[in-house]
């Protein structure tokens, strides 16, 4: 499934260490021998999960899905959620304008990130991956927190943007990316994507239970999107205008 997809888990900050640290404990021990192959320190070294969940993996090597799992176990305990809000692009790849896309996912990402907080009577802190386009979703992320009728006041500074393989906070939640990737491929078309049947029979209940105010939203609606500044509107849809021959220019 063609998808923009933001995934992460909400920690207490009191258990980010704790959490940060048993992560690095199961990547040394599941992932030992490609650690040693790659010459790195384990510290910075990662492993991307769409390389880690596929259909091989999981149905070759029971520690894998063991993991997986364990992981959705283990942010439930430290008080933690799993969290994701993804698009499935419901009109050809070209289409699509990405970095709007992206944008839209992420206002949608902190409008719900401000409303768990706001319920749970909390300020929020969000740090990740780093992106191409930093300068395009600190300008966005500010005009969420500070603009229109709807400021997110729980959320106390625009994201951080780090190295990934050097937070492992952030590696942890690219591995949940990949792992929701492959559930929302199965879940829009199963027809399509019939070998990751594994997504529902080993995760699902654990990924649904471990999660909050998350959802992929698949093909709903078909209206337009006129102007980029109205894709925080419609974003059910997640269209973007399309892109001309000509155009070189970015949301």
């Amino acid at each position: 499934m063609s998808q923009t997809l933001r995934c992460s888990l909400i920690l207490p900050a009191s258990s980010v260490r704790q959490f940060s640290t048993w992560f690095y404990q199961l990547k040394c021990n599941m992932l030992a021998w490609e650690i040693g192959q790659s010459g790195q320190h384990p510290a910075t070294w990662e492993k991307k999960g769409s390389a880690l969940f596929t259909t091989m993996n999981v149905e070759k090597y029971r520690q894998v899905r063991t993991a997986a799992n364990r992981i959705l176990n283990k942010i439930r305990a430290c008080g933690g959620h799993v969290f994701y809000v993804g698009l499935e692009k419901n009109r050809p790849v070209a289409e699509f304008k990405a970095q709007a896309l992206y944008l839209t996912v992420l206002g949608e990402a902190m409008k719900r990130l401000n409303q768990y907080a706001d319920q749970n009577n909390a300020d929020m802190v969000i740090v990740m991956d780093e992106h191409q386009d930093r300068e395009a979703i600190l300008t966005r992320a500010s005009q969420a927190m500070y603009g229109g009728p709807s400021p997110r006041r729980r959320i106390i500074e625009p994201p951080f943007q780090v190295e990934s393989e050097r937070y492992q906070t952030c590696q942890c939640a690219d591995w949940l990316c990949g792992l929701v990737g492959r559930v929302g491929a199965y879940q829009a078309r199963p027809d399509e994507w019939a070998d990751m049947a594994w997504s529902q029979t080993y995760f699902q209940d654990r990924l649904d239970a471990a999660s909050v105010r998350s959802s992929i939203r698949l093909q709903t609606a078909a209206a337009e999107v006129e102007t980029v500044e109205a894709l925080p509107a419609v974003v059910d849809t997640g269209l973007a205008q399309p892109v001309s021959d000509n155009d070189d220019t970015t949301a």
